[in-house]
């Protein structure tokens, strides 16, 4: 069985930059030194390196690349370990995502000749872009520096909630030049720049915006940048030449003499003379308008104090992070504080200082007592993500959910975020997954938000038929194939979504409601094929389409991402009835235990690039699998539990560049982990309950915003000791597979004995499983 390899064109980068892994680039004290921006930023974990802060409006990281959409996954980021040459630093990136957009108000700092085109990375010197040497990169929560060894300029980043600083130290020999470049974007293609502005103010301030045609169609970011030091001249440039026509010219007979430019191809080259010290900038972002971003600059970016910038990011992810205390060894907690780290990243703030921000009618609005989220990987993040920061932060949870609800009261659609950034939806995968994330805060007690509106925009949400064939799903039970692509999958996503509505309902006291959302939640009945075993998608009449083929995977198959082997566990809300359906315990975990041992070579979903770190069928790079490895609980098997969690902590994570079997997807793989290493997990969110696994850490504090603390200690935890033999929740025996979000509100301790072998009568009996909407079968 193959499971998670490093991909070959990595091997020789990891052989030269892994022995610089314990060379001091982590920064020492404190939770933030542990974090190592590297994990992920390899392979498929597509993460970026560069400085933000928790939840950030900001990510300043550098980019080696920004191809065209046809080359573009690896570098989702911006960013591949591995790549030999950096063409700038632009200001916004995604965290893990799958596809992509951003890559804006990219920079580069150039001494001596200035070339206006990023060139190529094979031909040095044929553009701007620079060589540099993984041994002078420096990746710490809040801080990136590297040399650009073209120019022999060191290049160093940290960022503010609004504000991207950098500081560049120029040779002392060669003009000093930041060129500015707002023609490439991440995941680029031509047209994609609809227009841009640029300007140089009196005051030396340089604004602009440029409207892209990207993954949110129209969106427009705007920017204001501020220098230490004055320019002793500046250059601006429309590049473009394939247009007939492009008005009358304005004042000025050089691109030197001009203060402002418009157009689809504009660059601006900065000069500095010859400087004897480094050269700072910095810049803010706004959604909305030049006038807002230079607002932002004025309030978030004052003064000239770099480091004392840096200590403040740092400080912020100290605080951050510190929302749990793990003990363990150096890799251990390197892991576990990078996981955390990268789950800290998403959604980001998207609201300038007057509170205003872009909404998804592309008007502008403005937050009444509230801050304004978005970057919303929903059908990702509602699985783990979210319910970490139900649990560590549920003060921010409360903003998450008004964001949520003021983006559907602004929608033209009138329902609730899909995939969203910047204020704008893109219409990226399936389900109506904010539903989820409202009644999982709500069901654990996460206050602060009108939860009469919430609901509101929960039942439009999960009622708009022209939304992913809504209309057929409410008719008839379930999606049609034939009038819907990846219909079994939307009918089992929507069947979880209605019963999390329903929840929230029910705890409202909203009968009629809940009622309506709970016979919904049942639907998963209707894509389940007792013949094939299967869950399958079914055809107008009723009939299941054929042919069949439970492995298959890619355009024009049954299922969103995945194949029937990876989508016929999804009944969060009812695994006892998908293990009655399935035939028993015993049919359910043989089952089971042949998806994970399964041979499948990897190249069978050669078509399908996020179906990644597979273990059989089981594919822990994608999300339908995440919750998988936790069902034996419901089946009266634990110890099975603790065994596959083993086999996929050890192969799909590890303290490498390459360490994330697929793309993070703004924090759900890394919370995935940090719940595992807890030793519990949210299977079913908008219920109270986690699944119990086991832990992989020694022992954690978790801090919780009540002032109370709920420790997790694991005793004996070692490779010869890989089950748990007993549990006690505050000294007292847990015979059951679950715990209650409350017990870990009221603070105590949760305290596991690890053993060498599997305890087979733990948690075993029907009255031990977690909650269900169906009787467990007897």
């Amino acid at each position: 069985m193959k499971q998670h390899a490093t991909h070959a064109w990595l091997v020789p980068a990891l052989a030269a930059g892994l022995a610089l892994w314990s060379s001091g680039a982590v920064a020492s004290g404190g939770h933030a030194a542990a974090v190592d921006p590297r994990i992920g930023t390899g392979g498929d974990g597509h993460t970026f390196p560069g400085a933000t802060v928790p939840f950030g409006e900001i990510q300043l990281s550098p980019d080696t690349a920004m191809p065209d959409f046809k080359h573009a996954y690896r570098w989702a980021a911006g960013y591949q370990y591995g790549d030999p040459t950096i063409m700038g630093f632009s200001h916004t990136h995604f965290s893990g995502s799958g596809h992509s957009d951003l890559g804006d108000v990219l920079v580069m700092p150039i001494a001596g000749d200035v070339k206006l085109d990023p060139g190529d990375a094979d031909r040095p010197g044929s553009g701007y872009r620079s060589r540099f040497s993984r041994a002078s990169e420096v990746e710490q929560a809040g801080y990136y520096a590297v040399t650009l060894s073209d120019y022999g300029i060191r290049a160093e980043l940290t960022a503010g909630r609004r504000i991207g600083w950098h500081r560049y130290t120029f040779p002392k020999d060669r003009p000093a030049h930041l060129l500015l470049d707002l023609r490439p974007s991440i995941y680029d293609y031509p047209g994609k720049v609809l227009w841009s502005r640029l300007r140089v103010r009196k005051d030396g301030t340089v604004t602009g915006c440029r409207t892209t045609r990207g993954w949110a169609p129209g969106r427009e970011l705007c920017f204001a940048m501020r220098f230490s030091q004055p320019m002793v001249s500046r250059t601006l440039y429309d590049r473009e030449t394939d247009v007939t026509y492009k008005g009358f010219k304005g004042p000025g007979n050089q691109p030197e003499d001009h203060d402002a430019e418009n157009g689809r191809a504009l660059e601006g080259v900065f000069d500095f003379g010859r400087l004897d010290k480094p050269l700072l900038v910095k810049v803010a972002i706004s959604p909305v308008s030049e006038a807002n971003a230079v607002a932002n600059l004025d309030r978030d970016g004052r003064g000239w104090d770099f480091d004392a910038r840096r200590a403040e990011a740092t400080a912020m992810w100290d605080k951050a992070l510190s929302a749990i205390d793990v003990s363990g060894t150096k890799t251990q907690r390197t892991q576990f504080y990078t996981a955390l780290y990268h789950a800290m990243l998403s959604p980001t703030l998207s609201m300038d200082v007057n509170g205003e921000y872009r909404g998804p009618d592309h008007a502008v609005h403005k937050a009444d007592g509230f801050d304004f989220y978005s970057s919303w990987s929903l059908w990702d993040v509602y699985r783990a993500q979210q319910p970490l920061m139900v649990l560590l932060r549920p003060d921010l949870s409360s903003q998450f959910v008004r964001s949520l609800v003021a983006a559907q009261q602004a929608s033209p659609f009138g329902i609730l975020p899909v995939w969203a950034y910047q204020g704008l939806e893109t219409w990226c995968m399936i389900g109506y997954h904010a539903v989820p994330v409202i009644a999982d805060a709500y069901i654990k007690g996460v206050r602060g938000f009108d939860a009469g509106q919430a609901l509101k925009a929960m039942v439009a949400s999960a009622s708009y038929g022209p939304y992913g064939d809504l209309a057929d799903y409410m008719k008839l039970g379930y999606v049609p194939i034939d009038k819907e692509p990846e219909a079994a999958s939307k009918t089992l996503e929507y069947a979880y979504d209605d019963w999390s509505l329903a929840q929230m309902a029910k705890a409202m006291g909203k009968a009629r409601i809940a009622g309506e959302f709970d016979k919904r939640a049942a639907n998963w009945r209707n894509a389940w094929d007792p013949q094939s075993g299967f869950m399958r998608a079914k055809l107008s009449n009723g009939q299941f389409r054929t042919p069949f083929d439970p492995t298959f995977a890619g355009y024009g198959s049954d299922y969103t991402e995945g194949n029937a082997w990876q989508y016929s566990w999804y009944v969060p809300q009812d695994v006892a009835g998908l293990i009655a359906a399935m035939g028993g315990d015993a049919r359910f975990v043989a089952k089971l235990d042949e998806l994970f041992d399964a041979r499948v070579d990897p190249a069978h979903f050669k078509n399908v690039e996020d179906i990644t770190g597979l273990i059989g069928w089981y594919a822990h790079g994608n999300e339908p699998s995440h919750h998988i490895a936790y069902l034996y609980d419901y089946a009266g098997a634990p110890w099975k539990t603790q065994q596959r969690l083993k086999q996929i902590m050890d192969s799909q994570y590890a303290a490498r560049p390459d360490g994330l079997a697929g793309n993070d997807d703004l924090g759900q793989m890394s919370a995935w982990y940090v719940f595992t290493a807890l030793g519990f997990y949210p299977v079913t969110p908008a219920s109270d309950e986690y699944a119990i696994g086991r832990p992989f850490v020694p022992k954690a504090v978790l801090h919780l915003t009540n002032g109370h603390a709920f420790t997790v200690v694991a005793e004996h935890l070692d490779a010869a000791h890989p089950y748990v033999g007993r549990v006690t929740l505050n000294g007292k025996p847990l015979e059951r597979v679950y715990l209650r979000h409350g017990e870990i509100l009221a603070g105590g301790e949760l305290r596991f004995v690890m053993q060498a072998s599997p305890n087979r009568q733990w948690g075993t009996a029907a009255a031990a499983r977690p909650a269900a909407m169906s009787p467990y079968p007897r």
